[in-house]
């Protein structure tokens, strides 16, 4: 029999096996109880436009509900200028708990990486994609006292005045902006672009007499349709809205393959834990698709779309694709 004294080196190197396994799991352990508990605190919605912009109004409508569904309170914090790319970097730039996130739109998140020479963000790297949120056709207006009743009266015009009307945008690279320079290219014609820090600044420039036609967002230019301020000409979808079914597409007066859609997507720094980004992502795909969020950005002209994040990644590869010729041939660059 072995005497006791030479058990006790084996039972000394169990209880510092176990000792040992317990310090290894125990932040483990912790971490996972953390992570569960997510979210302990308010969170951030950063958008990169001024208030009043379609990503503003997305932002405020589905993270009432989102915060509802993840216990916390999610405050907007508008972060507009350089073409988006200032709130879209403080975005990628958070730290990343998950704590702030944000809205953005193609330029900043597609087509910024060709229309600027360097950006101090990476898109498809530093931000992941969360859902996206809505798609919305912009809508080609002129002021009413311009006299311009249809779209075709518009477009001759543009033909027989080279260079003499102005369009604006929320942005060179937006969709704004480029649906006009394909519209421009398949006409032959010559318009300036006035790129301006939001959707309402746009807008404002277009009543003022500053610019003399657009493609908005239907949020920002269908109230003053409505009251006679402006007049619709044409959507930039390929088929009619549903939202704005009396509109026309361009293809409908033969003006063919002009297609943009103003969407507007969730992101957040992809340093972000892999189950926080899910939580967050999970909390907004449900906003999204709650009934009274669905009704209250239709009444914003805005198609809810709700997409798993992979899917807005694919989505965002293919704009980039449908875009990179245009911006390439003309040259575009961000201002």
């Amino acid at each position: 029999m072995l005497e006791a004294s030479t058990l006790l080196p084996g039972r000394a190197v169990a209880r510092r096996i176990a000792a040992l396994s317990l310090a290894v799991l125990a932040p483990l352990a912790a971490n996972a109880t953390a992570a569960d508990a997510w979210p302990t605190q308010p969170l951030k919605a950063v958008v990169p436009f001024g208030p009043g912009s379609s990503p503003d109004q997305v932002a405020r409508i589905v993270t009432e509900k989102a915060g509802a569904i993840l216990g916390q309170t999610i405050v907007v914090e508008n972060k507009p200028g350089a073409s988006g790319n200032i709130g879209t970097f403080a975005i990628a730039n958070a730290k990343p708990d998950g704590y702030t996130f944000g809205v953005s739109i193609t330029g900043p998140l597609v087509n910024n990486t060709l229309l600027f020479d360097k950006l101090p963000y990476a898109p498809a790297t530093d931000l992941a994609p969360l859902t996206l949120a809505v798609h919305q056709p912009n809508v080609l207006v002129v002021p009413a006292s311009a006299g311009i009743g249809n779209i075709g009266q518009l477009l001759d015009a543009l033909k027989k005045n080279p260079d003499k009307y102005n369009f604006p945008s929320p942005g060179a690279g937006t969709v704004s902006h480029l649906a006009v320079e394909l519209l421009l290219q398949q006409i032959g014609a010559r318009a300036t672009h006035v790129p301006y820090p939001s959707s309402p600044a746009a807008l404002t420039s277009l009543l003022s007499g500053d610019t003399q036609f657009a493609a908005l967002p239907p949020i920002a230019v269908m109230p003053m349709v409505k009251d006679g301020r402006l007049k619709a000409l044409a959507v930039t979808s390929s088929k009619r809205s549903a939202l704005l079914p009396d509109i026309p597409t361009l293809a409908e007066v033969g003006v063919q393959g002009i297609e943009g859609s103003a969407w507007i997507g969730f992101v957040v720094s992809s340093k972000t834990p892999a189950d926080v980004q899910k939580k967050l992502s999970d909390a907004l795909i449900q906003a999204i698709h709650d009934p009274e969020v669905a009704k209250r950005l239709q009444a914003q002209f805005m198609d809810p779309v709700g997409d798993t994040p992979a899917q807005f990644r694919g989505y965002m590869d293919d704009e980039l694709k449908r875009w990179e010729p245009l911006i390439k041939k003309l040259g575009i660059k961000g201002q």
